[in-house]
């Protein structure tokens, strides 16, 4: 039905620019001091460009396991996280990174560079399978669904880094953890709803946009986080 050439390029059409929405949608929480517009493309490129490093790694972890399992899903899930995390790490460890939401912003930016191209290969395989019907109705899903699940658990690291932004370095390291840790669960979970207990898409969803609500909240939370005077001579 397509050439090697339309497919990519629907592909990625279906995949990048939701992305991009959900990119501008995040960025207007930024507006008082945005960040370079540069770092936030490289990020976000970054971000696609770990999908591409994460798959090797998570079919070795099929492989290694040998099935779809708990355990499985657990270490893909760790995988995305970790990888993600790491496409955004030069930005966060930048001077750039000089209030408590940016942390956030630059997770975020990773977290829809690294589903762009997800759900771009995604669609590329049902388009292959002469799916496109349905890759169009799964798109829209993955729109509402998995690129909110990479946000929400990416997201939870850029939260604890802003709410821990003006504490002292031993905290830092543990609110970091704490939102590794948290992204993961959440994805986690994610996976075993949509995977194993065949839990309605909707309810899980659903979940999951009540989480980005959540999200909204704290970022307006940490939008007014002060430093204490107190810790001044402690950083």
């Amino acid at each position: 039905m397509f050439d090697s050439f339309n497919t990519a390029s629907i592909s990625l059409l279906g995949g990048v620019l939701p992305a991009l929405f959900w990119l501008w949608f995040w960025l207007k929480e930024d507006r008082v001091h945005p960040e370079p517009k540069k770092k936030i493309a490289l990020v976000f490129i970054l971000g696609a460009v770990s999908v591409f490093l994460v798959i090797p790694i998570e079919r070795f972890i099929f492989d290694f396991v040998g099935s779809i399992s708990s355990l499985t899903i657990i270490l893909w899930a760790a995988a995305e996280e970790i990888f993600k995390f790491f496409a955004a790490f030069f930005a966060l460890r930048s001077k750039t990174n000089d209030e408590p939401i940016d942390a956030i912003i630059y997770m975020i930016t990773a977290a829809l560079g690294f589903s762009a191209i997800e759900n771009s290969l995604f669609l590329s395989n049902l388009i292959n399978s002469d799916l496109f019907v349905q890759s169009l109705l799964n798109g829209n899903s993955r729109f509402i669904g998995a690129t909110v699940l990479h946000i929400a658990s990416s997201s939870s690291i850029g939260v604890m880094i802003g709410l821990s932004f003006y504490k002292n370095p031993r905290i830092k390291k543990i609110f970091l953890f704490t939102g590794l840790l948290v992204s993961i669960i959440l994805h986690t979970i994610f996976n075993l709803l949509i995977i194993n207990i065949k839990t309605p898409v909707f309810i899980v969803f659903s979940a999951f946009w009540v989480l980005i609500i959540v999200l909204v909240v704290l970022i307006e939370k940490i939008k007014t986080t002060k430093k204490d005077k107190s810790l001044v001579n402690q950083n």
